[in-house]
């Protein structure tokens, strides 16, 4: 087991690491409740990083106003950034995102994003993310 790699920490580890609510979303796949995430109607300029690794996930320029309740993306930061994977949870079929370091879960992608940005929305939890503003490091 190599101990630099998120994927390998444990449960216990992780709500050692993370809030209650993070470890919900992150490690649960829980949702937050529509429009209470503090990145939902946030649109400063920045990175949004995983809460539980800190990996770079998405950027402001990607970030929209959706109208969904949840911080809405048109594309992650980067192609490894995010992993998709197929959701069959709650009787629907959805596409679930997760961060492709940590194995997190984020939210999940939707085909009703702008098409003129390429038809995706990339539904987050404010919970899974934290904001760096441009310039702080």
């Amino acid at each position: 087991m190599n101990p630099n790699d998120p994927k390998t920490i444990t449960d216990a580890e992780w709500r050692e690491r993370l809030t209650a609510e993070q470890f919900h979303i992150l490690r649960e796949a829980g949702t937050e409740r529509a429009f209470t995430g503090k990145y939902d109607k946030f649109y400063e300029d920045g990175e949004y990083m995983c809460a539980a690794c800190g990996t770079r996930l998405f950027i402001s320029a990607a970030k929209y106003n959706s109208g969904c309740g949840w911080p809405a993306f048109t594309k992650p930061a980067d192609d490894e950034t995010v992993e998709e994977h197929r959701d069959t949870s709650f009787g629907m079929i959805r596409t679930e995102v997760t961060c492709g370091k940590c194995g997190s879960h984020l939210g999940h992608v939707f085909p009703d994003g702008p098409p003129e940005e390429g038809g995706l929305r990339y539904c987050i939890n404010s919970g899974a993310l934290e904001f760096v503003a441009d310039g702080d490091e």
